[in-house]
Formats: C-alpha cells, structure tokens, sequence
C-alpha cells in the first residue's frame, strides 16, 4: 500500500520541532506529497472509496492485540481519507487475552486503519490495536 500521511500526524510532527500550521495548510502539504494540486484535487480523485489494496474477499496477515493472524477482509468502510474500518474474518481465533488462567478467543475483529494499515488506539504497551500487513 503506498504510503500516504496524515494531516494530523504531520502536524503533530511538525509541532514537535516547533512548526505550527493550519489543518488546512496540513491537508494542502498531504495533497501536494500525494502529486495533487490540493486537498479538493486529491479528495476528488479518492472519494469515498477504499484503496485497490484493501477489497471484500483479500487475504491479509498482521496482529490484533499482539497475536498473530491471517484471515480475509469481510468489511471495508472508508471513515475519513486514508483511514478504513475493516472487519476480518480470521483464520484461526486469537486470544485476545495475556493472562495464563483466562482466555478470550476471537476469530471475527475489526478495527480503524489509518494509511500505514497500524490503529491509532493502543494497547498499553503502547502497541496498535490491529496492525494489517500486507496479503497473506
């Protein structure tokens, strides 16, 4: 999947080393690095659909929770440009669970993806939720 960033991390990122600009003038930097003109030249040409890479039926791999898996996408739903809410339907279930007297296994999940396939919430060790790698 080409690498595409995101308005709020590079403002982040540049805030961080002491830059401070706009949404609007991040949206207009994300348009011009993606070869757009501007954001509405780049948003026209997108729309409202998923990436070629990530369809109904494709195979990925990654980690959900931290636990490996492969499965199939069963779901994609575009949430704002360069971020998708995909459901996959596992191979295998996962536990989902870390303690050793316990388990919670899923064979069905689902999360938000932002344009590097990781979610932007967090386990607390400070790894993504749902991490998509590339086809299985």
């Amino acid at each position: 999947m080409a690498q595409v960033v995101d308005a709020r991390q590079l403002r982040a990122d540049l805030a961080a080393r002491g830059v401070a600009i706009s949404h609007s003038q991040a949206l207009e930097r994300v348009a011009r690095a993606a070869g757009f003109s501007n954001w509405n030249a780049l948003f026209a040409a997108i729309g409202n659909r998923p990436p070629e890479d990530w369809a109904v039926g494709q195979r990925v791999r990654g980690a959900y929770l931290g636990q490996p898996f492969e499965g199939r996408i069963i779901r994609v739903e575009m949430i704002r440009p360069s971020w998708f809410r995909l459901t996959i339907d596992l191979d295998e279930a996962v536990d989902v669970v870390t303690f050793e007297s316990f388990s919670n296994f899923r064979k069905r999940v689902w999360g938000i993806v932002g344009p590097l396939g990781e979610s932007r919430e967090k386990t607390s060790n400070g790894q993504p939720h749902l991490v998509i790698e590339e086809g299985a």
